[in-house]
């Protein structure tokens, strides 16, 4: 499944390592750290620094993302509740 996360960015769900909120980031010289080693490898996907909320960390790359951590954490909730939703369609099932 896949996750709109703002600025037409999309991911696969699968990918998402962790999603941390921006104001924390720079309360933790560690995060500082990875994402300025992130972004010197150019592995960051930015937006404008005044309208970020949130970090995505993917397996590949660091997405900064103007959606709310709660607003990503419902849209990945979302995806969870639909895929594990039993299938009830009209067609049979083949056997």
């Amino acid at each position: 499944m896949f996750i709109h996360i703002g600025d037409d960015h999309v991911i696969q769900s699968k990918d998402v390592v962790a999603i941390i909120d921006y104001s924390l980031v720079t309360s933790s010289t560690i995060n500082e750290e990875m994402l300025t080693g992130l972004k010197e490898k150019q592995q960051t996907v930015t937006t404008d620094e005044d309208i970020t909320k949130a970090i995505v960390v993917t397996s590949d790359k660091v997405y900064y993302s103007p959606l709310s951590v709660l607003t990503l954490k419902k849209r990945a909730s979302m995806i969870s509740t639909i895929s594990k939703l039993e299938d009830y369609s009209d067609h049979p099932e083949e056997e």
